[in-house]
């Protein structure tokens, strides 16, 4: 099982200052910690709209996500953290038992988990499921059963396809089931991906005792009013400061401990809680040795794009399911792997489809207007609604950088820079995880825990 996060009873030390360079999931969580055991916290943020890598963005008058996410049941302390920020993720989230469903008559798969006890909830899913074959069932049921053998740990890491093959998966398995999986969830494809992160994914949601780890959650809010802005006003509540449109530019330390911040206010401890590229960028200002190693290994990732086509139609356009998987086959320019109905998550959204592309470095060199014309042809076909071929409007967002490569062996760094009072904290930090919400999330809740011990 995963290892519990370090907790921190509030007010246990006296009171320091602290800055938290960041307003993305990770820096919001951290800030919000620090004031909830009584620091005195600013937080700092470069951009106008908070979030980072998961926020809102407005197109044609419409407020949209910057790419659209699924949350797991298993995110046990991002879902932690919006209850202490005051939302209601009954009311903000659409919580879904564990699917994987493909269109209708589309050659996919249709596997859905009832609401019951784990594991009768898969038992029951894989004897169901309409698509697989009896080999692909069977496939299902000795790569459970081996996982569950091995306690879900893998000793010798090796990628995702590696594992697979090593299980005999069958081909249409891995195509309709163990593909889409890893890209959604490690952001890399799986002949490149960590097997062993892959696991771990696996563990806290197949392989958890409660069913409602497993159950996919679709924000029906905008990402940044979802958590983030939530977390900035619990911040301002409890006596912090939250500043926007503030990029940091220099960190230097005092020969009392204490640091400066852009040569202006001073802080007991700083947070850096912004991706790894710029983390990387503060940390060499300082040309400090000790944290040198820490900087090769901030430079070292290599990012990898996920890119999101917003779809909008009439009104009266609407999916049967709230999503569907797709089949994504580029070599016939089909680049979609989910297909959202936004209508179902906001009313306000009404015919307006979300089409997400994970690892899309070779779908967004398309070009935005032929990328999102080849995605309205595939859905036309797929769906069977010819008239999909033609929305009133396309939006591509594609986040360059939106996580790191999850690749087997690969080294993250922890929290510690190296130099007391300077943390970091992101969703590349060392995790279970790979770069996901709930990677950052903890990540900021643990540079809280460590400063706070320090102090």
């Amino acid at each position: 099982m995963a290892k519990p996060l370090a907790k921190f009873v509030a007010k246990s030390v006296p009171a320091q200052r602290y800055a938290v360079i960041g307003g993305g999931w990770a820096g919001c969580a951290c800030a919000m910690e620090l004031v909830r055991a009584g620091h005195a916290v600013t937080l700092f943020e470069a951009a106008r709209t908070l979030g980072g890598r998961a926020r809102k963005v407005e197109r044609e008058g419409t407020v949209l996500d910057n790419g659209q996410h699924i949350l797991l049941g298993a995110y046990t302390e991002t879902l932690r953290l919006l209850k202490l920020a005051g939302q209601d993720p009954r009311a903000l989230i659409l919580d879904l038992p564990l699917q994987m469903r493909y269109p209708p008559d589309s050659g996919g798969m249709d596997f859905i988990a009832p609401r019951w006890p784990a594991p009768l909830h898969l038992a029951w899913a894989l004897l169901r499921a309409k698509g697989l074959q009896r080999a692909d069932k069977l496939s299902l049921m000795r790569f459970s059963s081996a996982m569950r053998w091995m306690d879900w740990q893998l000793y010798n890491d090796c990628s995702v396809s590696e594992l697979l093959e090593r299980f005999d998966q069958t081909e249409r398995l891995i195509k309709l089931m163990w593909r889409p999986l890893c890209l959604a969830a490690l952001n890399t494809p799986p002949e490149r991906a960590s097997a062993r992160v892959f696991i771990n994914v696996l563990r806290d949601s197949l392989g958890a005792s409660k069913r409602s780890a497993s159950d996919m959650l679709l924000p029906k809010t905008d990402l940044s009013s979802l958590f983030p802005d939530a977390a900035a006003r619990y911040v301002t509540q409890h006596g912090g400061t939250v500043q926007m449109g503030v990029k940091v530019d220099a960190l230097t330390p005092l020969p009392d401990g204490r640091w400066q911040v852009d040569g202006a206010d001073i802080y007991d401890g700083v947070v850096i809680a912004t991706p790894s590229a710029q983390a990387a960028t503060l940390l060499q200002g300082l040309q400090d040795e000790r944290t040198s190693e820490l900087v090769t290994q901030l430079q070292a990732f290599t990012p990898e794009a996920i890119s999101t086509c917003y779809l909008q139609y009439e009104a009266s356009v609407r999916l049967n399911l709230p999503f569907y998987a797709l089949a994504d086959a580029p070599e016939v320019a089909h680049w979609g792997q989910f297909v959202f109905d936004r209508g179902q998550l906001d009313t306000s959204q009404q015919g307006l489809l979300a089409v997400v592309i994970s690892a899309s470095s070779l779908a967004a060199e398309q070009g935005h207007a032929a990328l999102a014309q080849a995605i309205a042809s595939q859905l036309a076909q797929v769906l069977g609604q010819p008239a999909l071929v033609q929305p009133l409007w396309t939006q591509v967002i594609t986040e360059k950088r939106a996580t790191f490569a999850c690749t087997p062996g690969l080294q993250r760094p922890g929290n510690a820079s190296g130099i007391a009072g300077l943390l970091i904290a992101g969703d590349y930090t060392a995790s279970d995880y790979p770069a996901t919400i709930e990677a950052a999330v903890r990540s900021g809740v643990q540079a809280a825990a460590q400063l706070n011990q320090q102090g």
